[in-house]
């Protein structure tokens, strides 16, 4: 099972930016399935964005889409997430997420395929 840690979480203006990176370790972490969910303060946890093990796939939830990028460095096991044009409504936990698969392709927008999670990092928009 591949270990997941966030950092790049911070404090930003409405209208910023940030860049949250998600670093894997443990045995075969090219071939993992990797997401982002997010949990702002009294609220579930939702979907942001997923990307396949290739890099060669990816979505991103309707309300982040034009505004949060999501990519990897497998050379580096590195996920990272680049959120632009940032809204007091991005405020909350930020996950990271990983899980294996056979396919290259393969991604996943809800929580229950994912078998590693991090420690989280927050993310808070002031207006």
């Amino acid at each position: 099972q591949v270990q997941l840690a966030e950092s790049g979480g911070g404090l930003v203006q409405a209208g910023g930016s940030l860049r949250l990176s998600c670093a894997a370790s443990g045995s075969l972490v090219y071939n993992y399935v990797t997401g982002w969910f997010r949990q702002a303060p009294g609220k579930e946890r939702e979907f942001v964005a997923s990307v396949s093990w290739s890099g060669t796939n990816t979505y991103a939830a309707d309300s982040v889409q034009g505004r949060f990028t999501i990519s990897r460095d497998n050379a580096k096991n590195m996920v990272h997430l680049q959120m632009s044009t940032l809204k007091p409504e991005d405020t909350g936990a930020y996950f990271c997420a990983a899980t294996p698969s056979a396919q290259s392709w393969r991604i996943y927008t809800t929580e229950d395929p994912y078998l590693s999670w991090g420690q989280g990092t927050q993310v808070t928009v002031s207006s």
